[in-house]
């Protein structure tokens, strides 16, 4: 019997991480954490029974106490809460969900205490990729990442410990608005920009899709991951999602990961590492594919891509810039407060403002945010 905790059980990674718990029937989820949403937090207490369960904002904390009195559970809240559930004594691995720098603190815990990390949390590796890699390797903790790309650089890479890695080909679907221009994005609507051609996901990171700003965090990722220059990483937009990601080898080799869009799968390959069970849904079909096609990103068009690989370059507490002042972008484009085009605006004159600072500890990161979400509120 796996035991495992979940950060962000309520969001799409978790749910989704709890419906692979239903039908193995072999993993025990110790504790779990979600932001406010504690209708659907009861309903997961009570069908998985953890011994420990976190909200964000003490308020609500309070009221699932009352809802849960009849069950053998103790919630707690904010990020004491967030901790604990990280840490939890039985808990063997942590499949940390949670979508922001809210990652941070609770997977160094995580780590600190020799927990295996199921990462689906792509803003830990982005704003402390420095402190977070190295001290797992301290600790011995296992990293195995979750993000369907990272996931399929990860399993290519299965047996090629020995060989040299020349580029790591990170794929990407080109979202709903792949082929238009500048000019036909002015008037993008929310509702036009949630509609991602072949994933589900949650809000955030569909709008992040469609601007390709997730496709430059994913890079910042897999250079920490897979500790590789950033100049060996290529995006390459693939329209029909088939294959999820690919690693070239010094000789020439290429190889690469294909399935169905399912995040299912590479979060069950995470969990039971490096045993594969078998997974119920739709299979791949490649008579059923037709064509693969493959095309260079339009970085243009797009620039929240090229941003990403001008804040990595640069290092620091740049790639924090970048993020926060995208996640604030987000947020304000999802309450309707600014234009589609204006993501990318924000997200330049962000890295052009903050002052810089070269090797940022956690306190830094953490300030970087604040300092980033500052600017922008006076600004914009």
């Amino acid at each position: 019997m796996k035991k495992i905790a979940i950060l962000g059980s309520t969001g799409s990674i978790g749910t989704q991480t709890l419906d692979i718990v239903r039908e193995q029937k072999d993993i025990q989820i110790t504790a779990m954490a979600a932001g406010n949403n504690i209708d659907l937090l009861e309903m997961q207490i009570r069908e998985f029974k953890p011994k420990l369960a976190a909200v964000w904002t003490e308020e609500k904390a309070r009221e699932l106490k009352v809802r849960t009195a009849d069950l053998d559970v103790r919630i707690v809240s904010g990020m004491e809460g967030l901790l604990e559930v990280s840490t939890e004594p039985e808990g063997e691995i942590l499949v940390t969900a949670i979508v922001g720098m809210l990652g941070i603190r609770p997977t160094i815990a995580a780590i600190q205490a020799g927990k295996t990390i199921a990462l689906a949390n792509k803003e830990t590796l982005v704003t402390a990729g420095h402190l977070i890699m190295p001290l797992a390797k301290k600790y011995q903790v296992p990293i195995l990442p979750v993000d369907s790309e990272h996931s399929a650089i990860f399993q290519s890479l299965q047996g090629e410990a020995q060989n040299v890695i020349r580029k790591i080909i990170l794929t990407a679907s080109g979202g709903p608005f792949r082929g238009r221009t500048t000019e036909e994005l002015k008037d993008i609507r929310m509702e036009d920009a949630l509609k991602h051609p072949n994933w589900s996901m949650g809000r955030k990171i569909t709008i992040d899709s469609s601007t390709l700003v997730n496709k430059g965090l994913e890079v910042m990722e897999a250079k920490w991951l897979f500790d590789v220059d950033l100049d060996q990483i290529q995006v390459t937009i693939h329209p029909q999602s088939v294959i999820h990601s690919a690693v070239e080898f010094e000789d020439g080799a290429v190889i690469a990961q294909l399935g169905t869009p399912d995040m299912r799968l590479p979060i069950q390959y995470a969990l039971y590492y490096p045993k594969r069970r078998s997974l119920s849904g739709k299979h791949l079909d490649l008579f059923a594919c037709g064509s693969l096609t493959f095309e260079k990103p339009d970085t243009k068009t797009f620039r929240g891509l090229a941003l990403a690989f001008r804040a990595m370059e640069k290092g620091g507490n740049m790639p924090t810039v970048f993020n926060a002042a995208n996640e604030k972008a987000v947020a304000m484009f999802l309450e309707e407060k600014i234009p589609y085009l204006a993501i990318p605006e924000i997200i330049e004159a962000s890295m052009e403002t903050i002052p810089f600072l070269e090797d940022p500890k956690v306190e830094e990161i953490l300030e970087t945010e604040t300092a980033v979400y500052q600017y922008i509120e006076s600004r914009w």
